[in-house]
């Protein structure tokens, strides 16, 4: 039997401080409701305001936006996971009838994932075998595997609930802040330029702990703002009194 590797502490700070595993589903929760919230508030506020509108409304506007976005943001968020978890139940069931009623086929389709995997001859045939003396083992390494499917708890549907929410209200009050404190014109283009900055940050700090150039990503992402200003505010405009009226 080969001896196991000694891990020296050194591995472990590199492992787990300098460079970590990230939660890809966290980071993707906490873009879906930044951005989302930081988009569709800001294409509020741009539009109220081009209508017409005075400082109160606009704030009244944006912050009814903020707070009923969110929440229905994290209600989706909610949801959409308790979904997952139900489809992963429904597959993971019919998996284990399959290994009860076609056993045979099931194992041929545990050799075939295998050798996709580069296993050959006698090494394939001991994978096979050491996955298939267990049921959890091999429903698990199905569900994995074939599916493509992972477990979800009603825990990680509400972690997943609180984290897009308060992302939303986070994200939708960056554009909101600039109308409580400036004139509607002044607090206009501000908006818009925090907005903007704040998607861009993001994007970079998202292409920073995944893959990519941060510029870009942040680009990216600070022009869906814009589109996003710009088409509230042309809405706006079409409602927009003509003066004297």
């Amino acid at each position: 039997m080969p001896s196991q590797p000694d891990v020296t502490e050194r591995d472990r700070e590199h492992h787990e401080r300098v460079d970590p595993h990230r939660g890809g589903r966290s980071l993707s929760d906490v873009i879906l409701g930044g951005q989302d919230g930081v988009v569709n508030v800001l294409g509020v506020l741009l539009g109220v305001a081009a209508a017409g509108a005075e400082a109160r409304i606009i704030l009244a506007a944006g912050l009814a936006t903020t707070f009923a976005e969110s929440i229905s943001m994290a209600a989706v968020a909610y949801t959409s996971r308790l979904a997952d978890a139900d489809v992963y139940r429904s597959e993971q069931a019919r998996e284990y009838r399959h290994v009860a009623d076609v056993p045979e086929l099931e194992r041929a389709e545990v050799r075939d994932l295998y050798a996709r995997k580069g296993f050959r001859g006698e090494m394939l045939e001991r994978v096979v075998d050491t996955i298939t003396a267990n049921k959890d083992v091999w429903v698990a390494v199905m569900m994995a595997e074939e599916h493509r499917l992972a477990p979800t708890s009603r825990r990680e549907a509400l972690r997943a609930a609180f984290i897009v929410g308060g992302s939303a209200v986070v994200g939708s009050l960056i554009p909101v802040l600039p109308f409580a404190f400036l004139g509607i014109g002044v607090a206009s283009w501000v908006s818009v330029g925090v907005a903007a900055l704040a998607l861009f940050v993001v994007g970079a700090y998202k292409a920073r702990v995944t893959v990519g150039h941060p510029g870009k990503s942040g680009l990216e992402l600070a022009l869906i703002g814009t589109v996003s200003a710009v088409a509230g505010y042309a809405v706006g405009l079409l409602f927009r009194a003509p003066p004297g009226l």
